[in-house]
């Protein structure tokens, strides 16, 4: 008999309700100014346990860089999407990271059962879905699925940090640090900035 205990993390075993694969997605890069959104999707092996997963954001880069290895050699299948500037400025945020996360759930070699999805937002999918707050926090798959999603983007923005070191991407990774708006003022907008934000709309304005 399922439990109807008011608790979250009480009512987390009932997202296996549906047997077969489960897969956890996450994103990164929603706040930045600049750069694509990433999304991720795993599905773990239960006969090869990881240890150490958590929320990305609660880790060391050194302990993601470690874990990201790790999740892609022992994950029954992982697979990371992008949402594009362009695809952001015209869609919107949300709309382009929802974009990102369904692309990275059809990209699983592997078709899950049910997908777990971090936060109180669902893509469109052709899949169960449950949307689970805090979800990096409470379920590995999601916890793996966020730490493939930010290390993905953070090395991203080492790219984009050789192609316009003038903006600091490799410190701040996009993020609307003061630095950042200092050099937007500066510079002005790139290519990789994300016009429909407002920091960015006035660097161009102020042009």
């Amino acid at each position: 008999m399922r439990s109807r205990k008011s608790s979250t993390v009480e009512q987390l075993p009932l997202s296996w309700d549906i047997q077969g694969l489960l897969a956890g997605v996450d994103e990164a890069g929603r706040g930045p100014l600049a750069g694509p959104v990433v999304a991720a999707a795993v599905i773990l092996d239960e006969t090869q346990p990881i240890e150490g997963l958590a929320d990305s954001k609660q880790l060391t880069e050194r302990t993601r860089e470690r874990l990201f290895d790790e999740i892609r050699a022992k994950a029954l299948c992982c697979s990371i999407a992008e949402a594009s500037v362009e695809e952001i400025d015209s869609l919107n945020i949300l709309h382009a990271t929802m974009l990102a996360m369904r692309r990275a759930v059809e990209g699983l070699r592997l078709k899950p059962a049910k997908v777990l999805v971090d936060g109180n937002r669902l893509p469109v999918l052709k899949v169960a879905a449950e949307a689970i707050v805090q979800g990096d926090a409470k379920v590995p798959a999601i916890s793996a699925a966020s730490i493939l999603a930010k290390v993905h983007r953070d090395r991203l923005c080492l790219q984009l940090h050789e192609l316009h070191p003038q903006y600091g991407f490799a410190v701040h990774k996009g993020y609307p640090t003061p630095e950042h708006l200092a050099a937007l003022r500066t510079h002005g907008a790139c290519v990789v900035h994300r016009r429909s934000f407002a920091p960015v709309r006035a660097a161009l304005d102020a042009a």
